[in-house]
């Protein structure tokens, strides 16, 4: 299984507990862990399915620099987390 997990700044408009879903590509398994609280979706995917501008993606702490194709293979044992991507000064 892929462990799935959406940082506290998300979690605070939806709670969501970290997600263990099946293996696949990164849209398949978002998919899935969205699935357990659709509300976050519109929070982490735009109207195209794109991850947004301000969240970030990580697969085993490497950060996804392609947002729209989402086509990263995940294996068993592998960890997704996202989180609101913040900026500042």
């Amino acid at each position: 299984m892929v462990k799935v997990e959406f940082a506290a700044s998300l979690r605070r408009h939806v709670e969501c507990a970290p997600q263990q879903v099946a293996p696949g590509s990164l849209r398949v398994v978002l998919d899935a862990a969205l699935a357990a609280a659709p509300g976050l979706r519109h929070y982490v995917l735009d109207d195209q399915g794109h991850i947004r501008k301000h969240v970030a993606v990580f697969i085993n702490k490497t950060m996804v620099m392609d947002r729209q194709t989402l086509t990263q293979p995940l294996a068993s044992g592998d960890s997704v987390l996202v989180i609101q991507a913040l900026t500042g000064g």
